[in-house]
């Protein structure tokens, strides 16, 4: 009988749900569909008026994914459980935020090169400031519709590791 391995990001748990309904939380972000993310991994959403690179929480400093542009000024800091302590993150963003319970059988896969600048630019953004497909890739881990509207799903704990590693 073949061994069952567990998945090492432990909030996955968080993702259980309730007679198939997902407690999810969606984000706004610059020039690409909203993020959506599981609204267990929200340890707290706080008021600011200044973009940062990194953030004090709970005497913990924490590496910052800014969802905007540079010329945005920012007015949430949303902190995220990690893996780790250390892989506890934070996104920068500016809009309302909203929760919902959504259905499992309601989230469609979609293609994720319908929604992102041409991917055949090497750059992370076009001159529009648009994220590309392939600049996209190391940070998504897919888009989603829900009701007819686009959604990204991204791999927070790759996200978590690379903010840590280039902090290093």
């Amino acid at each position: 009988m073949k061994q069952i391995l567990r998945h090492s990001f432990e909030a996955v748990s968080l993702l259980t749900t309730n007679h198939g309904m997902l407690d999810v939380t969606f984000i706004p972000a610059f020039n690409q569909p909203d993020w959506i993310i599981p609204s267990g991994l929200i340890l707290s959403i706080e008021d600011t008026h200044e973009r940062a690179s990194s953030y004090h929480w709970q005497q913990q400093v924490l590496p910052v994914f800014d969802l905007l542009t540079q010329e945005q000024t920012p007015d949430k800091m949303i902190i995220l459980e990690g893996n780790t302590i250390e892989h506890r993150m934070v996104l920068q963003t500016s809009g309302q935020l909203y929760q919902r319970q959504v259905g499992i059988s309601d989230v469609k896969d979609t293609d994720r090169q319908a929604y992102f600048a041409d991917s055949d630019s090497t750059d992370k953004t076009t001159a529009e400031g648009r994220f590309t497909a392939e600049g996209m890739l190391s940070y998504l881990f897919q888009t989603v519709m829900i009701e007819d509207t686009v959604y990204v799903v991204p791999d927070l704990e790759k996200i978590a590791h690379q903010l840590v590693e280039m902090d290093s």
